[in-house]
């Protein structure tokens, strides 16, 4: 069975897990109401995607 000769050092273990960190979400500005909303998601406040109203949403 393959046993590691040395002991992995800090430095070495810290890049490898270098890419599991959580990315921190991108927010853009609904261009009709200019909330804060996910990239190519429908916009919770106002119901619009891409400039047309999908959803219509009662205030």
């Amino acid at each position: 069975m393959a046993v590691p000769k040395r002991k992995t050092s800090p430095s070495k273990r810290g890049m490898r897990r270098s890419h599991d960190s959580l990315k921190v979400d991108t927010f853009n500005e609904c261009t009709n109401c200019g909330e804060l909303k996910r990239p190519h998601n429908l916009c919770g406040a106002c119901g619009h995607y891409n400039g047309r109203e999908i959803l219509a949403v009662g205030a």
